[in-house]
């Protein structure tokens, strides 16, 4: 009997001798990753390890699934954040220590830990409400790791100056700007383009969707949050591409990032400007900027005659709050107008009514300005049986070589909004170029396409030349002395 306890014994410390033993909680490091330590919560009872990740961007590269996102590996710290990318594995279901099932990126990593080191599965989750950054599940410690629950480090501890050592680099090393894109859908051709613009140029993007991004109002320390608690007041620089039916929202945004010293592609202001169509219209007129003869009423009584203050039918009516070619109606004829005006009207919604162009035949020219300068232009082409020439109606684009005439009323108008940004759109007349209205929210697929010009990097140029940012050095304001 004694014989064979003995011979047990034996065989099972010959099978501890073959694990590597590890306590409740140890430090871990991802060299891929960029991570030098990060401090690990040992649990046999997930099966998954998990770390902690914020502004999880999906991307492809070479026609792989690849994923950006931030790591805060300091427990109860932000100040520290590395950027990581790494190839997607599996986009899978994980429940949560609550029960909660949540899909999430998986991807893989060579962990180090002590002096050893071997690939395991991560899946990326925000682990702000977790005591530790980083959950170590027993997936990643089948037939190699064997847990002392009792201690805690048994591979080694780091005091919080070794710590910082490790980090140093991470606070040293400047290379390119950190750049909001605000925006609704990542999924978008123009958002698309300047995430890839940005990266390109060195930058770090994030997407940032208007509504997950939240405010704290604070004489002291005031704030803007993205979804989960990240601090968005580190930013370089915003670029707010603004959906109509946020715009108020938006416009609250940015003036919160303006106030924090945040660069914004356009300001507040300008966007705020562009939105109102009858403020706009009359900062045109106001400053001698040609628009096709507009009026503006409230009252159903005045139909008729606002009607023929614009030169009668047929007419263009337009929703103030319509950008894109939407909320635009064309009536052919004066009871047509008044009926359609009179509808609207009787809906509390405010509307311009605006003269009709005949001669352009259904085309119109947008002008792509940034910073002062028109840098593309193409002709745009009503679809069939449309009034307007519109893209997202199945116009068509071509390249056009407008007159300084037009370069300069498309600059002014732009300046006259205050727009660093802009989409102007003109259109010829007998009495010359009109202004019909300025985008603070270009699109870019038609005119990248059309033009073949990479309207998204002279965007992203632009911010660089604004903050004074030196590409080849990648430090912001730097100064040799």
């Amino acid at each position: 009997m004694n014989f064979h306890l003995g011979k047990l014994k034996k065989i099972k410390y010959m099978e501890f001798e073959k694990h590597i033993i590890i306590g409740g909680e140890e430090w871990c490091a991802f060299p891929g990753l960029n991570i030098p330590a990060i401090k690990a919560r040992v649990d046999s009872g997930a099966r998954t390890s998990a770390i902690h990740a914020q502004n999880i961007q999906k991307f492809t590269r070479k026609g792989e699934k690849w994923v950006s996102f931030e790591v805060h590996p300091l427990q109860d710290s932000r100040r520290i954040t590395v950027r990581c990318e790494s190839k997607i594995v599996d986009h899978r279901s994980v429940k949560s220590s609550s029960g909660i099932a949540e899909k999430r990126y998986v991807i893989k990593s060579t962990m180090k830990i002590g002096t050893y080191e071997w690939e395991i599965e991560l899946t990326l989750a925000n682990r702000d409400s977790m005591g530790f950054r980083m959950l170590l599940g027993r997936e990643a410690m089948e037939n190699r790791v064997l847990v002392d629950p009792a201690n805690s480090f048994l591979l080694g501890d780091f005091s919080e100056e070794r710590v910082k050592e490790f980090y140093q680099h991470i606070r040293d090393v400047k290379s390119g700007l950190r750049i909001g894109l605000l925006a609704s859908n990542s999924e978008l051709y123009s958002n698309q383009r300047i995430m890839e613009a940005g990266e390109e140029h060195g930058h770090e993007m994030i997407f940032l969707n208007v509504q997950q991004c939240y405010m704290k109002l604070d004489a002291v320390n005031p704030e803007i949050r993205y979804r989960g608690g990240s601090i968005l007041n580190n930013l370089d620089a915003v670029i707010p591409r603004i959906r109509p039916n946020l715009t108020f929202y938006s416009l609250a945004l940015i003036r919160q990032f303006e106030a924090l010293g945040i660069f914004c592609a356009n300001s507040w202001d300008a966007i705020g400007k562009s939105r109102d169509k009858l403020y706009s219209s009359q900062l045109f007129s106001q400053n001698g900027i040609q628009i096709p003869i507009t009026g503006f009423a409230k009252s159903p009584l005045d139909t008729n005659d606002l009607i023929n203050m614009v030169n009668g039918a047929p007419l263009i009516i337009k929703l103030l709050e319509g950008t894109q070619g939407k909320g635009v109606v064309l009536a052919e004829n004066a009871k047509a107008a008044e009926s359609v005006i009179n509808a609207f009207k009787s809906l509390q919604a405010n509307i311009l009514v605006q003269e009709f162009i005949k001669e352009a035949g259904g085309k119109d020219i947008r002008c792509f300005v940034i910073d002062g300068k028109v840098v593309a232009s193409i002709q745009r082409e009503a679809a069939k049986g449309e009034f307007r020439a519109n893209l997202h109606q199945g116009g068509t684009a071509s390249v056009i070589k407008i007159t300084n005439e037009e370069k300069k009323l498309a600059v002014k108008a732009a300046k006259v909004l205050g727009l660093q940004i802009a989409g102007v759109d003109i259109i010829r007349s007998n009495k010359g170029p009109l202004v019909l209205e300025v985008n603070s929210s270009p699109g870019l697929e038609g005119i990248e396409q059309a033009t073949g010009k990479d309207i998204a990097g002279m965007m992203i140029t632009a911010i660089e030349r604004q903050l004074d940012w030196q590409r080849d050095l990648g430090i912001k304001g730097f100064d040799p002395e």
